[in-house]
């Protein structure tokens, strides 16, 4: 009988689970949905790996000059969304920081969450003054902060939608690249920004 029991509500659990994650994906679909940033942001990270991949500095120089203006688009849709999300009542863009998928742990455990809208905000104002490249860096370091930039978003998207647990796995299968070394490799005011959000 206990084992009957158990089996419910594991399935209960795994039924509850489901349902919210839909929900979420459902969510930041429609937000993404007036906005081409998951599609520039393919773009402009390929386009890194293959500018930093050309020997001839004039060759990487035409494919870096190619990327400024798709940059800078991504740049503003992205602030843009993050000025959407803002309007959005706080309670439906709240992360569970508990590292596995709890159904509906943004609820019942609320003092262990975020404020995505305020991750979305600091990703886009991060990438922002990257690509603005006030500081002058050289353009590998540009392009590799950038690339941090994207990723650390795309960790937070995955882990709206999922867990921050699986949002590093996702990290680590498609880009060979630990959640640690990414926040390591954004610039200092995204990390500093990110990490006072996280412990909020």
């Amino acid at each position: 009988m206990r084992f009957f029991v158990l089996i419910g509500l594991a399935a209960l659990w795994w039924l509850a689970r489901n349902f919210e994650q839909r929900q979420r994906i459902v969510q930041l679909s429609q937000a993404l949905g007036r906005y081409e940033i998951e599609k520039l942001m393919e773009t402009v990270m390929d386009g890194y790996l293959r500018a930093m991949g050309e020997a001839a500095a004039d060759r990487r120089e035409q494919v870096l000059a190619y990327l400024r203006p798709l940059e800078h688009k991504l740049c503003q849709q992205l602030a843009a969304l993050a000025a959407d999300v803002a309007t959005q009542p706080a309670a439906v863009w709240r992360i569970s920081r508990v590292p596995v998928a709890l159904p509906y742990a943004t609820q019942w455990l609320s003092g262990l969450t975020v404020d995505a809208r305020e991750l979305l905000a600091l990703h886009a104002k991060g990438l922002g003054q990257v690509i603005d490249n006030q500081t002058g860096r050289s353009e590998r370091e540009r392009a590799y902060m950038a690339c941090a930039e994207l990723l650390l978003l795309q960790h937070t998207c995955h882990w709206f939608c999922r867990s921050r647990s699986i949002a590093s796995a996702r990290l680590m299968a498609r880009h060979q690249t630990r959640y640690a070394q990414v926040v390591a490799s954004v610039s200092p005011a995204t990390r500093s920004a990110y990490a006072a959000a996280l412990a909020a």
